[in-house]
């Protein structure tokens, strides 16, 4: 199973590349964790913040894999615990199909992107700053898998 997460904005700084790598590259490859950068369209003073959520969105749509489970990061979602994320986890790999992980723009997802999930998931009620996202969903789902393999990473 592959994990794609999906994310508008690139030319990130060079920390959240290399949080974000150091974890991906420690899942195995039955689990190999793959992002999808989605370039953040231009928003000027006066910008159509609606259309270019829209753009993004239909963007964002289009790069993910056929017959993929899409989950939506989303602040309205449901929260998991890091056990609860093994579970769902455990459930994907279970499934066989790949995932694609949803994150939206400064504005959040697009409607169709959320209408389009199978799960909405939420990290947090706070207001995350979108780089840091990526590093903490590779890390999230690292300790997930170590939790499932009994690996000594999590220690609860």
């Amino acid at each position: 199973m592959n994990i794609h997460l999906i994310a508008i904005g690139d030319k990130m700084p060079r920390w959240v590349a290399e949080g974000f790598q150091e974890y991906a590259r420690r899942l195995p490859p039955e689990c190999s964790l793959k992002l999808q950068e989605i370039s953040a369209r231009h928003r000027g003073k006066n910008a159509d913040i609606a259309r270019i959520t829209r753009d993004e969105g239909k963007t964002m749509l289009g790069a993910i894999p056929k017959s993929s489970r899409v989950i939506a990061l989303e602040v309205k979602g449901r929260s998991w615990s890091t056990e609860d994320l093994a579970a769902q986890l455990k459930n994907w790999m279970a499934d066989g199909r790949d995932v694609s992980l949803l994150v939206g723009g400064p504005e959040g997802l697009a409607a169709e992107c959320r209408e389009r999930a199978d799960q909405l998931w939420s990290l947090s009620p706070l207001t995350l700053p979108h780089p840091l996202v990526r590093v903490l969903i590779a890390e999230q789902l690292y300790r997930a898998w170590s939790i499932l393999h009994n690996h000594p990473y999590h220690r609860a």
